[in-house]
């Protein structure tokens, strides 16, 4: 009888310490899973399992699968063409003010102090950044250019004008010279800048150029946004082209996307 119950007892022991023993691993287990999930974020970039092609998917509240998408082939002949009357105005100065640039991952960006603006169907934008895409994200006929330059302009009611102007390989550009001598930038790194830059030389307002509504090119993809694209390119060196292409992801570009009836205005 003493021999049974001792075999029970050690039976019992056996038990409650497999269980002392196995209950924390579980837990710790539960615990490491719950901490990697929490710090786990899914970041849009331009490759892979978060390349453009999948925004939509990532970003869950963004407009990324709208009908009013960016960028889009411009095909000249067939888009509707009408004299540039004063609908698109161009008040930059000579002195205006760089604050910063960031390499944010994404791109290059410059970002201004207020100051230069441009008036567009009767409302005021004011120029908030520069940024580049390589290649392009916009085409003409189906032609990709080597480099685009987005100026950026918001806007009090928070809706946007962005000049899209295409840069073909040449000689070599004072703009572009001055742009790339804050550069290189790590990743994530910023310069303060705080730097006068004359854009009004450039007398956008005087050239041709395409309109058409769309949206952002990188997510939330807001379809806020009026395009004015020029159909002259700017002139750069391919020194230049590849200084802000080193400084970039590679092919920072969103693909074509589809016109879904909307109508491309060509203003001369």
């Amino acid at each position: 009888m003493k021999a049974k119950l001792t075999v029970v007892l050690y039976g019992v022991t056996l038990l409650v310490l497999s269980a002392c023993i196995q209950a924390p691993r579980t837990v710790k287990k539960e615990q490491h899973l719950d901490s990697k999930t929490a710090n786990h974020e899914v970041h849009w970039s331009y490759s892979g399992e978060t390349s453009p092609k999948h925004w939509a998917e990532i970003e869950k509240y963004s407009d990324c699968d709208g009908e009013l998408q960016s960028p889009i082939n411009i095909i000249h002949r067939s888009a509707d063409s009408i004299k540039i009357g004063n609908k698109f105005e161009m008040f930059y100065t000579p002195n205006t003010f760089l604050s910063e640039v960031k390499n944010d991952g994404h791109s290059i960006k410059f970002a201004f102090e207020s100051g230069d603006s441009i008036r567009y169907k009767n409302d005021i934008y004011y120029l908030k950044q520069i940024h580049f895409h390589e290649p392009a994200e916009h085409k003409i006929n189906g032609l990709i250019y080597p480099i685009e330059m987005h100026l950026v302009h918001q806007s009090k009611s928070g809706r946007f004008t962005v000049l899209g102007i295409l840069g073909e390989e040449g000689a070599e550009s004072d703009l572009f010279e001055f742009f790339q001598s804050f550069l290189p930038l790590e990743n994530g790194e910023t310069k303060d800048i705080d730097e006068q830059i004359d854009l009004s030389y450039l007398q956008l307002d005087k050239k041709t150029y395409y309109t058409y509504k769309g949206s952002l090119t990188t997510p939330p993809c807001s379809e806020s946004v009026h395009w004015v694209v020029f159909k002259e390119p700017f002139i750069l060196s391919v020194e230049e082209v590849l200084t802000l292409k080193s400084n970039m992801p590679i092919n920072n570009y969103r693909i074509e996307q589809p016109l879904n009836g909307r109508v491309v205005k060509y203003n001369f």
